[in-house]
């Protein structure tokens, strides 16, 4: 391309191609004319890369000139294209067979953990319990100090917790990723006068070696109830309730006692594993969830009147419960994102 380049030039070549343009037979003199003008090497490119050997005033006109003319000839190459290829018999189409039989699918379903959940929520919300959520990212405030584990206190080190590198005025880090679920029951009490009923899923996180049996994040469903007059009988005939719902009629169950900060009395329940399959001889004891009488600390905290109302609360971990109805023995089988384990459920 010379160098001296204009406007006309500009103009005589797109007539040219055009005339050229209209003169092809196959989709194959399309193609050639497509690589003299639009290729790589062609013309129009040819014209783009010699706007830097004009003079700085000659630019601007000389440019939208180039690309007028580029976009000219490539809505005039797809009209010829559509219409050689509609006159052409010879040229294959595409086409369906019906008479061939069908591509199959791969049919998805719910992650195990999904499922779960569901299952874990069902059974509550048939017993009059409301399903929230809340943040993933929570304060230090929600996550502890409201919940009876005041700053330095020894139960903090249990939950290996993972804070925000960000600092408050004070110099200490106020926001964590939740250790637990557990927050929730705060933050609706906050604003809620009894009665509560509340269960709260979601994704919680610690800073733990991944082995079998632990991972740094995991899913946890925590559960509230708040009235005038709940008892331990109260907590012990739900969570009772609750397992014979997930995994059977006659699964039998225990309660030990347990300790956790923001609950007095504290026990944890253990299903009975042989008596869910009717299996005979030894007793087969899982410890399933955490739970107790909700400390009156932690009412008195949000305002509630604690002599007059009492509740209870507990905390399940959704993967151990996955893990026992699917008879999984490892926990990091959830997240590897094997198609091959996932595909089973």
């Amino acid at each position: 391309m010379k160098k001296n380049s204009t406007a006309q030039n500009i103009e005589e070549i797109v007539n040219k191609a055009l005339t050229e343009l209209k003169s092809t037979k196959t989709l194959a003199d399309l193609d050639k004319w497509r690589i003299q003008y639009l290729g790589r090497k062609g013309l129009v490119v040819q014209l783009k890369r010699s706007i830097s050997d004009l003079p700085s005033a000659e630019r601007p006109q000389f440019g939208q000139a180039v690309n007028s003319a580029s976009t000219e000839l490539e809505t005039k190459l797809i009209d010829q294209q559509r219409k050689i290829s509609s006159n052409d018999k010879n040229e294959p189409t595409e086409s369906i067979d019906v008479t061939l039989p069908g591509v199959p699918t791969n049919n998805g379903s719910l992650h195990p953990i999904t499922q779960t959940i569901r299952d874990i929520c069902e059974a509550f919300t048939s017993m009059g319990f409301e399903i929230i959520e809340g943040p993933e990212v929570e304060l230090d405030y929600y996550n502890f100090q409201m919940l009876n584990i005041p700053k330095h206190h020894p139960a903090r080190d249990g939950f290996n917790t993972l804070w925000i590198d960000q600092e408050d005025s004070n110099g200490e880090k106020p926001m964590l990723l939740r250790t637990h679920t557990s927050p929730m029951q705060i933050r609706t009490m906050e604003k809620q006068d009894p009665p509560v009923r509340l269960v709260v899923p979601g994704k919680v996180y610690r800073y733990e070696a991944t082995d079998a049996s632990h991972e740094w994040h995991f899913s946890q469903i925590e559960g509230l109830a708040v009235d005038k007059g709940i008892t331990f009988a109260n907590l012990k005939g739900t969570l009772y309730e609750f397992a014979r719902k997930l995994f059977g009629e006659d699964v039998r169950v225990r309660f030990r006692c347990d300790y956790f900060p923001f609950v007095e009395p504290g026990a944890e329940m253990s299903i009975d594993w042989n008596s869910r399959t009717n299996e005979t001889g030894e007793e087969n004891w899982i410890e399933i969830l955490g739970a107790g009488m909700v400390h009156p600390k932690v009412l008195h905290a949000v305002g509630y009147d604690t002599d007059k109302y009492t509740g209870f609360a507990f905390g399940i971990g959704v993967e151990r419960i996955a893990m026992l109805k699917h008879g999984i023995d490892d926990i990091r089988l959830f997240y590897n994102n094997d198609i091959r384990f996932l595909g089973q459920f």
